[in-house]
């Protein structure tokens, strides 16, 4: 029923960087990461959908309506843009699932003297620590 919405590649727009961190010199050397850049405003997504994704509190959005993504996870370039595509779909998805309203629920009666049977047999276990008065 919840189908995935993939805006189509060519909306997206990519570059390939040079990846951080470990990996010897062929880190030095190559461009594997990949930094994928998708404009909200200029995609084909619903009104709707647009609209709840710039509403959506996020770090890789930009006020300016740019989705940006760095992957930089593989050694290969076309994994770590397989990787960020998939990251934009996820994130595509979350920020357009509408959540459950949230039904407020009591506890029931047996609950409640539960819990109170609970806190007086715990005090009468504190009570009986306690050092005997002498009265």
């Amino acid at each position: 029923m919840n189908t995935r919405i993939t805006p189509p590649e060519y909306e997206m727009s990519f570059s390939a960087i040079r990846a951080q961190g470990a990996g010897g010199q062929h880190v030095n050397k190559t461009s594997t990461a990949i930094h994928l850049q998708f404009v909200i405003g200029a995609s084909s997504l619903a009104e709707v959908h647009k609209e709840r994704l710039l509403n959506y509190s996020d770090y890789r959005i930009s006020k300016d309506g740019v989705i940006t993504i760095k992957a930089q996870r593989f050694r290969s370039q076309d994994k770590n843009k397989q990787d960020a595509i998939e990251r934009l779909y996820a994130l595509i998805d979350k920020a357009i699932t509408v959540p459950k309203n949230r039904r407020p629920t009591k506890p029931s009666k047996s609950a409640k003297r539960k819990r109170v049977d609970k806190k007086v047999q715990r005090g009468s276990t504190k009570q009986l620590r306690k050092k005997p008065s002498l009265n």
